[in-house]
């Protein structure tokens, strides 16, 4: 970032904490600008909601993250982190509040931002601190097996015990009245799938409910990666999630990056861009594949199998993982994968373009699967916004958020490509985005491969700063991939905070089904393609 823009948004977020101060007064702390564009400001914890309000809906800022952080160690109490995006400008606000032990409390906000719902169970079950005014504080995380007062995200607890289970009713959302039967589906499915619960509430066919019980895979991946080193961290970041290891450990490594301060060379910065569009390319060519064969469209299915398997191809030949692992390090990528491989990738790329667009021309003019996937799970603009809803199943539904764009990243900024969005919000639109997107990833690493110089591929990282923290972001394939890094002493993490897209959009894909058959939800679900795993943390 050239010192001209660091200057505009410097006097941005003047100018913008000079309003809340107006607002709020004395209650809004100290503010403190790190990393260029997050904005740390400290608020009284009575007047969270006022500050949360500002900017959430006075400014129209989202809420992208919040989280909690146990720093009784040299603050003597919890802090909470309300992190709002303001993706036109590309600033991070960050509206930090302290909760005393003795307290253990704090004022919710999901009445004023939905978004915030799911935040705050996270918090209760893993931090013991309770929502006050929460509508469904029910656990989010912990199962009917937990103990009670075992809080994992505290530093006094013990990852190492094995806690005594206990046995205890799950309580879910009761919808009543006459001819209305709950179908319950999960958590073990008929497929090879990872594990989720969902309790539909139906009358006939007709979805009026559903709810959805994850976390069945929950790994503790943030408790395990206290106290490691920040290299064992890098390794954890590769295995949150099978379909987004290169997303989710780019967005770490930008994290400690920014920490440690260092620039990452061109080439570098290249390479990353053009396995991020690979991952999305093989991501979304299984999504189409897999709506096709839900809606028992054969010959749509292999055709778009074909492709993914011919995209694993060139994964293979460049890095020899076709979960895209071991690319990236910690100031760079480990090796220079591209290295004379450019003709052989560029050939690749033209002929998965050509049968891509053949295969699309075909599925466009058949109008039975047409008329399955228009106007079936349908996520409003609005719902869509309360919720946050990011990536392709956001843009479907008319929100134009793209982290390539808003926090421009690796080399995006030096790229021209457009945004796929769509309106109508159903699995159609959804379906076009990832369509759009598979020709932009082809033109994007196109484009990477044309203008790739020789020179470094990494910089020598030295000792990390203690206590200093930064956020890593990218778009991944589903959509904002959002790391939280704290530092801790000798290079090791203090507290690690993962929010990948799915956890933003699983609440989305149960408010998309309302309204349609039982039937439907297969393909609704799979539109989505969310992670249980990157979501399960």
């Amino acid at each position: 970032m050239n010192e001209k823009n660091i200057t505009i948004i410097e006097n941005l977020i003047d100018a913008m904490l000079q309003q809340l101060k107006q607002r709020i007064g004395v209650a809004l702390g100290k503010s403190d600008l790190v990393n260029h564009n997050e904005c740390y400001v400290n608020i009284d914890s009575s007047m969270i909601r006022a500050g949360a309000k500002a900017l959430g809906l006075e400014y129209g800022f989202p809420l992208v993250s919040l989280f909690a952080n146990d720093e009784r160690a040299f603050d003597k109490s919890f802090v909470l982190y309300y992190t709002f995006a303001d993706r036109e400008n590309g600033i991070l606000y960050i509206l930090k509040t302290a909760i005393a032990e003795e307290t253990g409390a704090f004022d919710s906000i999901c009445d004023l931002l939905p978004a915030a719902s799911a935040y705050e169970r996270e918090i209760k079950d893993l931090f013991g601190l309770l929502p006050l005014g929460h509508p469904n504080p029910k656990p989010l995380v912990f199962h009917g097996n937990w103990p009670d007062l075992a809080y994992p995200l505290r530093k006094e607890f013990d990852k190492t015990k094995k806690l005594p289970f206990e046995t205890k009713e799950m309580v879910f959302a009761s919808v009543e009245g006459e001819g209305i039967y709950e179908i319950p589906v999960g958590p073990v499915h008929a497929g090879i799938i990872e594990p989720g619960h969902f309790r539909f509430s139906v009358a006939g066919e007709p979805v009026i409910n559903l709810e959805a019980q994850l976390y069945y895979v929950h790994k503790g991946i943030e408790k395990l990666c206290e106290g490691s080193s920040i290299e064992r961290g890098l390794f954890f970041s590769e295995r949150i999630s099978g379909d987004e290891s290169f997303s989710n450990s780019l967005a770490y490594c930008q994290a400690v990056e920014k920490i440690a301060m260092v620039e990452i060379p061109e080439r570098a910065q290249l390479t990353r861009t053009f396995f991020a569009e690979l991952e999305r390319l093989i991501s979304h060519l299984g999504d189409l594949g897999g709506v096709c064969l839900d809606a028992a469209y054969g010959f749509a299915t292999f055709q778009y199998r074909m492709l993914r398997g011919w995209a694993f191809r060139i994964a293979a030949e460049t890095c020899g993982m076709r979960f895209l692992r071991s690319i990236n390090q910690v100031g760079g990528i480990r090796i220079d994968f591209l290295l004379g491989k450019e003709e052989s990738i560029l050939s690749q790329l033209a002929v998965i373009k050509k049968e891509l667009e053949d295969t699309v021309d075909i599925v466009k003019s058949n109008s039975m699967f047409t008329d399955r996937i228009e106007n079936t799970g349908i996520l409003k603009n609005k719902v869509a916004k309360d919720l946050n809803a990011v990536g392709p199943g956001g843009r479907a539904s008319g929100l134009p958020y793209d982290v390539r764009k808003d926090f421009p990243y690796c080399s995006y900024d030096e790229i021209d490509f457009s945004t796929a969005l769509q309106k109508n919000g159903d699995i159609c639109s959804r379906l076009q985005v990832k369509i759009f997107e598979c020709y932009q990833s082809i033109a994007i690493m196109q484009s990477v491969l044309g203008t790739l110089k020789e020179g470094e591929i990494k910089v020598s990282v030295g000792a990390i700063p203690a206590y200093r923290c930064a956020f890593g972001m990218n778009e991944g394939p589903k959509g904002e991939t959002f790391h939280w890094l704290m530092t801790g002493e000798q290079d090791s993490i203090f507290r690690y905070k993962v929010r990948t897209a799915s956890f933003c959009n699983w609440p989305a894909v149960c408010q998309a089904v309302r309204g349609n058959l039982v039937p439907d939800f297969p393909l609704i679900n799979k539109s989505f393609n969310l992670s249980y795993a990157g979501n399960d943390l």
